[in-house]
């Protein structure tokens, strides 16, 4: 299922160069700015990032990854999808910005950077977890990955928002329903979709991919049980990008529900520090 998932970003990263989505071409240079997909949370969760060895898991393009480079940290960014790192290398080299990447899977990940390799603060998320079946293995691997007194930041889309389904059904308007499970246990959920969740003409290649429910009971067990301590947990009602049409911009440029609509958490951030 894995192998399918790497196909199928690999399909996709022709679609997303060219989306409106991810601004990178064209008129959408505004867009492109890394700084975009941040909550200003995050930066001070996250701290001086200046001299630090910062890696970025599933990565994808790297349009989070340079903002970690352009604040001085010696960034490396990891993805499954070889046509997801040959893009990431163009842009981080387009941006002049220094960026080493890796293309593996994210539980082989120690093994591709070399066994002896050390970071400071690893960083995954926003879309990341769901295609992982096994949080006990990520955890482990973030471990091993850090440093002692190491952090790994978290910032995910939160499980409220998976159970509420990528989309409205055809016809559902955009009431909040549930439409999935929030909480793992069933296994894998199979979709094939000829459009990802950007804009953009449809995929060529393989369309089938394998995600996976994740509460955040799982998380955090998956996490202390690698031998990390929870040092901050958030839940925030605002999303990078409007989910809904009736979505509104919020001072610091990102979007949540209007007034008068529940307000419900759509993004976690958890910090953890490498206790051992």
């Amino acid at each position: 299922m894995m192998r399918t998932n790497e196909a199928n970003w690999d399909a996709r990263t022709p679609v997303h160069l060219a989306s409106a989505f991810y601004g990178l071409t064209g008129n959408g240079q505004r867009d492109a700015d890394p700084d975009r997909w941040f909550g200003d949370f995050e930066w001070a969760d996250l701290g001086d990032l200046s001299g630090r060895d910062v890696l970025h898991l599933q990565c994808h393009l790297g349009t989070e990854t340079l903002a970690f480079a352009r604040r001085g940290a010696r960034t490396t960014g990891l993805d499954i999808s070889g046509a997801s790192v040959a893009a990431a290398r163009r842009l981080a080299s387009d941006a002049g910005l220094a960026v080493d990447y890796v293309q593996a899977n994210v539980y082989d990940a120690a093994e591709a950077l070399g066994t002896q390799r050390r970071f400071d603060v690893v960083y995954t998320g926003k879309g990341a977890l769901c295609y992982l079946p096994d949080l006990d293995r990520w955890a482990a691997t973030a471990a091993a990955l850090l440093r002692p007194g190491g952090r790994l930041y978290l910032v995910e889309f939160h499980p409220l928002l998976g159970s509420l389904g990528p989309k409205p059904a055809p016809g559902e308007g955009s009431a909040l329903l549930l439409r999935h499970d929030y909480l793992g246990g069933r296994g894998a959920i199979r979709r094939d979709s000829t459009y990802t969740y950007t804009d953009g003409p449809a995929v060529r290649g393989t369309t089938e991919s394998f995600e996976w429910m994740h509460g955040i009971d799982e998380i955090v067990n998956a996490l202390t049980g690698a031998g990390f301590g929870i040092t901050r947990l958030r839940e925030s009602d605002e999303l990078p990008w409007p989910r809904w049409p009736e979505m509104v911009r919020t001072p610091g440029g990102w979007w949540r529900l209007p007034d008068g609509s529940p307000r419900i958490p759509l993004l976690l951030a958890l910090l953890a520090t490498r206790t051992d």
